[in-house]
């Protein structure tokens, strides 16, 4: 067992929360997100709680028998040599971190880990596992992890086919749901079991459509936000009704990457992301926002840059937990932010 990774404590000024309390403000005013509006958000502590790997990228946080789950690709670098580890970490109060696991395979690089809870109680990992020679991508096909504990993983089992993507799947009425996205477009998958994955519908997404995740409303209507490369780079965000094989799209008014929202008492969106401030993508930031059905809405920037995001979201006791990465220290390291949603 490793020891407790020691924390670092942003020092926050004054400045940079009444920058973010004033921007939240003022998006509020100009955007409602139906059918109650998040009428501030503000920083309430952001602290760095990893960065034992050269690059440490793609997070995503859960709560799980009581405590907290948080995870990510250790590496190298952003993306190649097939050195792609999973780490786990583990924390009783969300402040001391440690290690809870690591998961690897020879030759394959494993990537942007996802958390979610099975009906059976148990965490599943869906991973991306990805071949390489140097940066040039030869092959990938989607993995996935079961644990009763958070420490003791089953061996990452490959699923779906080769050339697909599941980047995160989301768990209702006893079935996992996915979408995967290949070099023909995305398709949306559904399991029973996490592990045998059939197709719904192949989504009508233009624009080399790739990341993207899932929630589900109280009457069971699905909603997507989903990342495009290409034409304007707009995420689009859909909505269908059961069985999900007819959709309805609209332009989410932004660029986002590693997109993440979840939904919120009376169906208010909370969203998260990589944002995007010029095409050379050397400006880029992590934010968070309101989304409905028409767009999302940055309200805050959370203290971040250059290679950064890919976010984890829970909300717990009246804040939003998000975990992220970011470069804007210099190392790419793992962050936990909490922001309070009035």
């Amino acid at each position: 067992m490793q020891t407790p990774f020691a924390v670092t404590r942003m020092n926050l000024s004054k400045s940079v929360v009444l920058a973010a309390s004033s921007l939240a403000l003022a998006a509020c005013q100009s955007s409602k997100v139906t059918p109650t509006s998040i009428r501030s958000a503000s920083i309430v502590s952001v602290e760095r709680i990893w960065d034992a790997a050269p690059h440490n990228a793609f997070t995503d946080l859960i709560r799980y028998q009581g405590k907290w789950f948080c995870t990510f690709r250790e590496g190298e670098s952003h993306v190649g040599r097939g050195d792609g580890k999973i780490r786990v970490l583990i924390s009783e109060n969300g402040t001391n971190w440690e290690s809870a696991a690591l998961l690897s395979e020879a030759d394959i690089d494993l990537r942007d880990p996802k958390l979610s809870i099975t009906p059976d109680q148990r965490l599943m990992l869906v991973l991306g596992g990805s071949v390489y020679e140097g940066r040039t991508l030869k092959g990938r096909q989607p993995r996935v992890a079961f644990s009763a504990d958070g420490r003791n993983w089953t061996v990452p089992q490959r699923v779906a086919e080769e050339g697909d993507w599941i980047w995160r799947v989301t768990w209702h009425n006893g079935r996992a749901y996915g979408i995967s996205y290949t070099d023909k477009g995305i398709k949306l998958l559904t399991s029973d079991n996490g592990i045998d994955y059939e197709v719904v519908t192949n989504l009508d997404v233009p624009g080399s459509p790739n990341e993207a995740t899932l929630r589900f409303l109280q009457n069971s209507d699905c909603i997507a936000l989903v990342r495009r490369e290409t034409q304007d780079k707009q995420a689009w965000i859909g909505r269908s009704s059961a069985p999900y094989k007819d959709w309805q799209w609209h332009p989410a008014e932004m660029q986002i990457g590693g997109p993440n929202f979840l939904v919120l008492e009376n169906e208010v969106m909370v969203v998260s992301g990589r944002q995007y401030r010029n095409e050379k993508w050397t400006d880029t930031k992590t934010f968070v926002g309101r989304m409905d059905l028409h767009s999302v809405k940055p309200d805050l920037i959370l203290p971040s840059g250059g290679d950064c995001s890919y976010p984890g979201l829970v909300f717990h006791q009246g804040l939003l937990w998000v975990s992220y990465y970011s470069s804007h220290e210099g190392k790419s390291g793992i962050y936990l932010a909490k922001v309070k949603l009035d």
